[in-house]
């Protein structure tokens, strides 16, 4: 299909609607009505981290200087490799040197994510929570699923995740694979939340009618002001802040469903704005 992939919003809010007997349980049990959605990068994993050792690593190799200051490793995190070796280190010239460097940089990085055994700190026992109240819960990432699946084996977390998305699932933006996630679990976009650590990740879950829940580490606290909530470490939150998250909405487990009208106003629609 040529052109952007448009992604009706409201509609998958409409059809992803609870059936009778979910809202029945939904009522008794409110908390399972909530979808929870992690991010890979830096909420389930420390992959700031591995991110820079293999930068460092490549270095070495290279017998080049790794800058330390706060721009250079700002890039190294966040823009993409041929930026940095172009743009930031300056390393190549020849677009054959380009590739042999992003190549090699990419077999670190997943040489070290191989070696990927610890979550990031309180995660586990936050999801030991949350699967107590019967929430269910993805993880999103642009990696293989493989490679995501065995991660998470060596976490010991497998049991907490029903449902993965990951780079076969072809979604091309944060919010398209947020989407992806609520559709997984069959919840409402609207009544899921979102856990990221970056402020484009933020937006999208908005503009996804997600709640987004941030955590403070490579982002300070004034770049997630837009995070409906904020916390330095998983053991700061407990289920009653995923309630209060959504009570100024209200309740309509109960209400009976209205039938569309046919001059509906405009429905809301994502485009890819949100691309990483």
């Amino acid at each position: 299909m040529d052109g952007p992939l448009k992604v009706d919003v409201d509609y998958l809010n409409n059809k992803l609607q609870e059936c009778f007997l979910q809202r029945i349980r939904h009522a008794m049990k409110p908390d399972e009505a909530f979808g929870l959605i992690f991010s890979w990068d830096n909420v389930v994993a420390d992959t700031r981290s591995l991110k820079l050792d293999a930068w460092r690593q490549l270095a070495l190799e290279e017998g080049k200087d790794l800058l330390g200051d706060g721009h250079v490793q700002r890039n190294l995190l966040q823009a993409s490799a041929d930026h940095v070796l172009r743009k930031v280190l300056r390393w190549v010239g020849e677009e054959s040197e380009l590739e042999r460097l992003k190549s090699r940089l990419v077999e670190l990085y997943y040489e070290n994510f191989l070696k990927l055994e610890a979550p990031m700190d309180g995660l586990k026992d936050w999801l030991d929570a949350v699967h107590t109240a019967g929430i269910p819960c993805a993880v999103v990432s642009s990696i293989e699923r493989r490679c995501l699946v065995e991660a998470l084996n060596r976490m010991g977390l497998t049991k907490y995740f029903q449902a993965i998305v990951s780079e076969e699932d072809g979604m091309d933006s944060i919010a398209h694979r947020f989407l992806s996630a609520a559709i997984k679990l069959d919840r409402k976009p609207s009544k899921c939340v979102v856990f990221e650590d970056d402020p484009r990740g933020i937006a999208a879950a908005h503009n996804c009618t997600m709640m987004a829940v941030a955590l403070i580490g490579p982002h300070p606290a004034y770049e997630l002001v837009q995070a409906d909530l904020a916390v330095a470490r998983f053991s700061e939150l407990s289920v009653i802040n995923l309630r209060r998250l959504f009570a100024v909405r209200g309740s309509s487990f109960m209400d009976l469903q209205k039938q569309p009208v046919e001059n509906s106003p405009p429905k809301r629609r994502l485009r890819i704005d949100t691309i990483f």
